[in-house]
């Protein structure tokens, strides 16, 4: 394969790489074979100042969703900072415009996480409707009595609508599991995915959200974070759902505006809600953590060992192509940006 810039040189005959957070083992001592690789072996995340201080001085940066890099953080880079590798498919925490400015290359590892996420995705979709929450939390403090037949009645699925709003790949990926379990798939999308695609999943194409809103018992999120999206699910259009629906979010916890979400969860509009992302991470507010119908995860959508390894090996990948003249093959292009 021809090259399509000239290598780099390193000084080390090695690209310094920079990692943010701990990786799996694997991933690491793979790293440090290939790169003159500084670990984060403590995993204590690293501040914007900690960051701004380590682009200065190395040829790779490898961040994780958890990173801000902004355009201070990029405009502190020296030199020799090349590319940004990120750890994951979302780039949203990336300026990407000030990167590509810097001439700085951006790569992410799309679609490892599919099925991941998806799954639990489905964990909620599933367990909101169910009450598995409430339940649980019953049985753990002492105060099940027994089996009654009105005992925590929560709603079955089959029949009921499911509400998608992103149909990329994590939101097939869920269509895909919820045709299992006998629910009515609709979704909304910048555009519609192939016709034959549509029938391939059984879904129907929504062109309006508002009008995807009134349809669904259970809402599922899956597209990522714009200036488009940000707060997309506010008070107006929970107001449209169906009395007693459902909100489950994977994608980004900026996707809804939290202070609507908690108003209509204790106003009773909402039978609950299963979250695994909040737009204060790691804060949770305790609103929503006392409510007994929502399913608070600490951001595990893709924390399983084999996705974050295979993850960090697109990254190893990204970085080797880089170093030897080609171009990653998971460069973010930024004219496709929004």
């Amino acid at each position: 394969m021809a090259a399509t810039h000239t290598p780099p040189q390193f000084p080390s005959g090695k690209p310094k790489v920079v990692v943010t957070r701990q990786l799996m083992p694997s991933v690491e001592a793979r790293m440090s074979e290939l790169y003159e690789a500084r670990l984060n072996k403590e995993d204590i995340p690293m501040g914007r100042d900690a960051i701004a201080e380590a682009v200065k001085d190395c040829d790779v940066l490898v961040p994780t969703v958890t990173d801000k890099i902004d355009a201070e953080v990029i405009e502190a880079a020296g030199e020799r900072l090349k590319l940004i590798a990120n750890f994951g498919a979302g780039t949203e925490h990336i300026d990407l415009v000030a990167a590509a400015e810097r001439k700085i290359i951006v790569t992410n590892t799309p679609g490892v996480f599919t099925d991941d996420t998806a799954d639990i995705a489905m964990a909620g979709i599933i367990g909101v409707p169910r009450r598995i929450r409430e339940g649980t939390a019953l049985v753990r403090k002492g105060e099940w009595t027994g089996w009654a037949p009105s005992g925590l009645l929560g709603r079955k699925l089959g029949g009921k609508t499911l509400g998608i709003v992103g149909m990329g790949r994590i939101g097939q990926a869920v269509a895909h599991r919820a045709r299992a379990f006998g629910l009515e798939v609709v979704y909304h999308s910048r555009k519609p995915i192939p016709a034959a695609l549509e029938q391939m999943l059984g879904v129907r194409y929504v062109s309006e959200i508002d009008a995807l809103l009134a349809e669904a018992d259970i809402l599922t999120l899956h597209c990522p974070l714009t200036n488009d999206t940000r707060g997309m699910i506010d008070g107006r259009r929970i107001g449209l759902m169906k009395d007693g629906a459902s909100i489950i979010n994977t994608a980004r916890g900026e996707l809804i505006d939290q202070e609507a979400l908690i108003e209509a969860l204790y106003a009773g509009k909402l039978a609950g809600a299963g979250l695994d992302v909040y737009p204060d991470e790691p804060n949770v507010d305790e609103r929503l953590l006392k409510h007994p119908n929502v399913m608070t995860l600490p951001h595990i959508g893709s924390a399983t060992a084999e996705g974050r390894e295979a993850s960090g090996d697109r990254v190893i990948a990204n970085i080797r192509f880089w170093a030897d003249g080609h171009r990653p093959p998971d460069q973010v292009l930024t004219a496709l940006i929004g």
